[in-house]
């Protein structure tokens, strides 16, 4: 045995509630582990047709590998992994989602419309930024909980992007709308996630008849058949819907360039943020965090170390780098943030975070304690 190889002696047990379903590469089950009373869902790799087990299970791998290096709020979270390549078999251990799909819930709750299209648009961003294309964009893929959480799941068919040639479409899916007019041409880029996104909300509305959803216009471009009339990106979309934001909500130019200087000030002092690392998003425990830190270092002209205020945005581990973060800068936005009512912190906090979503992540090998048995 490799001296190097960690043997666990102790495998875990579940108890199982109840079969969730089948799909194309495999059943869900709802699993409990009764030594934290937590709830998982496991995923488990058994293609309904055998002739696909070999077939399909370089997705199952992929997957893993994609859900791995994501981590964000709207995307569903995985714990572990089981695989066993020699029977083409393994299973994933993610979050439970208590909740429905999508579409029935914007049927339970159609006032909530507008929050759901901006939580969907906000974890397809992050996906691009780690530039994974999603490939089976369709209502039970986008499950939403009963506190309102949207959450992207199955990336069964998902693909990391590399070079331009893995633009190309590889997989054919029996899609639910018209695909568009790339698919002549064999191609799925990130503006088709965009379209297929557009179409399913604008199936929602038109279902539903619903007639005040305050991003008409943005849908309407995220729709369009020809590539060359719809948005290329998510992040296109996000930025769409914040300048009408911005229209509604006037930032003047102080309040502008206070954020900017901050922002471009707390963005390059991170150079990489530890995958699974949260964000803070209480706006008073944030103001509270940021003024106790300036009382400490205000007769400064620059921040001894500027851990200290990274910490208020960001929930686990980051590198940064340690001096040289302006007090000026800090001060400043302090003043937006107290001077701003709720809407436009949820704003700044938003383009906030939507920076930290660009930075590129890394994963730290768990650290284990020396009583643990193996």
């Amino acid at each position: 045995m490799n001296e190097n190889m960690i043997e666990f002696v102790r495998k875990r047990n579940y108890l199982l509630v109840k079969e969730l379903g089948q799909g194309a590469c495999g059943k869900t089950v709802l699993l409990k582990d009764d030594v934290i009373d937590e709830l998982f869902v496991c995923k488990k790799y058994s293609p309904y047709y055998e002739e696909h087990k070999q077939e399909f299970f370089s997705n199952f791998l992929r997957e893993i590998k994609l859900l791995h290096d994501v981590y964000h709020q709207n995307v569903v979270r995985i714990f572990n992994y089981h695989i066993y390549p020699e029977k083409l078999t393994g299973y994933i251990l993610m979050e439970y989602i208590d909740g429905t799909n999508l579409e029935d819930y914007v049927k339970q709750n159609p006032e909530k419309l507008a929050d759901v299209f901006n939580q969907t648009i906000r974890g397809f961003c992050h996906l691009e930024t780690r530039n994974i294309l999603h490939r089976d964009i369709r209502p039970m893929n986008l499950m939403v909980k009963n506190d309102g959480t949207v959450k992207i799941i199955d990336l069964g068919f998902g693909k990391r992007i590399e070079i331009s040639d893995d633009f190309e479409k590889s997989i054919s899916l029996n899609w639910w709308c018209d695909p568009p007019n790339e698919f002549a041409t064999s191609s799925y880029n990130f503006g088709t996630e965009v379209y297929f996104v557009g179409k399913l909300f604008e199936k929602i509305i038109q279902s539903l008849s619903i007639d005040d959803f305050p991003h008409r216009s943005v849908l309407r471009k995220m729709c369009q058949m020809d590539s060359a009339n719809r948005f290329d990106s998510f992040l296109d979309v996000e930025r769409e819907i914040l300048s009408n934001k911005f229209s509604e909500i006037e930032f003047w130019g102080q309040e502008k360039s206070s954020y900017r200087y901050f922002a471009n000030e707390l963005t390059d002092h991170i150079p990489k943020i530890e995958n699974g690392t949260e964000y803070f998003n209480d706006h008073d425990k944030l103001i509270s965090k940021l003024e106790s830190i300036y009382r400490g270092i205000m007769l400064e002209d620059t921040a001894p170390n500027c851990a200290p205020i990274l910490r208020c945005f960001l929930d686990g581990g980051f590198r940064y780098h340690k001096a040289g973060f302006k007090i000026a800068y800090l001060k400043d936005f302090i003043s937006l943030l107290k001077a701003a009512n709720e809407e436009k912190r949820r704003i700044i906090l938003a383009n906030i975070q939507s920076r930290l979503d660009a930075i590129d992540r890394y994963h730290d090998l768990p650290k284990f304690a020396d009583d643990i048995p193996f």
